[in-house]
């Protein structure tokens, strides 16, 4: 495993996301349960991985509780980075205060090593938010703060807000999402900062097993990327990372994990569902790709152009077609899945 340091805070390059880990979208109490739960927690720690990464709005809260969980065990907190959210909606001094201590008893510690805010609010002022944060590290519960969904300008005037820095960005970022691109690495880089890289396998795009001819069903199906029309444009990336993953021995998961970790001071936080599945993503800490292959990898994912309106429609059908479904057979939609999907716009949920 390899490990980046800014500002005193030193993180695996790949981290653990917990969204899944409580969240019925991701078939938590289906196929996915407490004892997986804790055992890829655990898994987490012997690869090295020490970023977790879990918010307050994970499951209700279960994400948390299963981090709390896990952080029990001996020696466990100590070698962890903790990193929660506090919910976008209303981020006022008192809520970010209160949702802290919240988070503290689910996650059954007295510190949260990397606290951030989910995504900005623009109703609520950010010398309000950053007030929170402050009281919060004044009393020694919060170590670092961190942002999730900021652009640029709106992370730097956090930072004046807090009056110390903002250590963080989390951001959907993949070969096929570039946008931080746009100023959010090359700040990162230059002023000692880390993009945490949520969705870094596009909730499964990039690792190959779906094509126009085989889409994903459940909350996958709510993402724009997953259309026949996107699946069928990404092919040319998908083609370069099977045969990157060929000539490495690897996966093309992996390869497109190694392509987003090689920039500086970003961290990758993809989400597990399985134990195979976390040791599979460990292991691309360690692949090194080299700089012309990082550069095909570039130059073919500079091609891609998703085409939204005809995705959006097809999404809606799909939708459409799986409420008809539930209403038949009388079980109905359940959790964030009857809502829009990560993809989607204005939705800005984690890995």
């Amino acid at each position: 495993m390899r490990y980046v340091e800014v500002g005193g805070l030193r993180v695996s390059v790949i981290g653990l996301g917990a969204w899944q880990l409580g969240d019925r979208a991701w078939g938590w109490g289906t196929d996915l349960g407490p004892a997986e739960a804790q055992a890829i927690l655990a898994r987490a720690r012997d690869l090295g991985i020490t970023l977790v990464d879990t918010a307050e709005s994970y499951g209700g809260g279960e994400s948390e509780r299963q981090v709390g969980q896990a952080l029990a065990a001996p020696g466990a907190r100590e070698s962890t980075v903790l990193a929660t959210k506090v919910s976008g909606t209303w981020p006022s001094e008192e809520r970010v205060v209160a949702a802290a201590h919240g988070s503290l008893r689910r996650l059954g510690t007295n510190r949260i090593d990397l606290y951030q805010v989910h995504f900005y609010n623009p109703l609520v002022a950010p010398e309000a938010t950053m007030a929170g944060m402050r009281r919060l590290q004044r009393d020694g519960i919060v170590g670092h703060v961190g942002v999730s969904n900021y652009p640029l300008a709106r992370w730097i005037r956090a930072e004046a807000a807090l009056g110390g820095p903002v250590l963080s960005n989390q951001a959907r970022y993949n070969l096929l999402s570039r946008r931080p691109e746009r100023g959010l690495l090359t700040y990162a880089a230059n002023a000692g900062r880390l993009v945490l890289a949520y969705s870094p396998l596009a909730q499964g795009v990039l690792g190959g097993r779906f094509t126009a001819a085989n889409p994903p069903g459940g909350i996958r199906a709510a993402n724009l990327l997953f259309s026949e029309e996107n699946l069928r444009r990404a092919e040319p990336v998908l083609g370069a990372l099977r045969e990157l993953a060929a000539a490495h021995q690897a996966t093309p998961a992996q390869v497109a994990l190694a392509w987003v970790i090689h920039h500086p001071n970003v961290v990758a936080i993809p989400g597990a569902r399985s134990v195979a599945q976390l040791e599979a993503n460990a292991a691309a800490a360690d692949l090194a790709l080299a700089p012309d292959e990082l550069a095909h990898l570039t130059a073919v994912a500079d091609r891609f152009e998703p085409a939204w309106a005809a995705s959006a429609a097809e999404v809606a059908r799909r939708r459409l077609k799986d409420l008809v479904a539930a209403a038949r057979s009388g079980t109905g939609p359940s959790g964030p899945s009857a809502g829009p999907g990560p993809g989607s716009p204005g939705r800005t949920s984690q890995p």
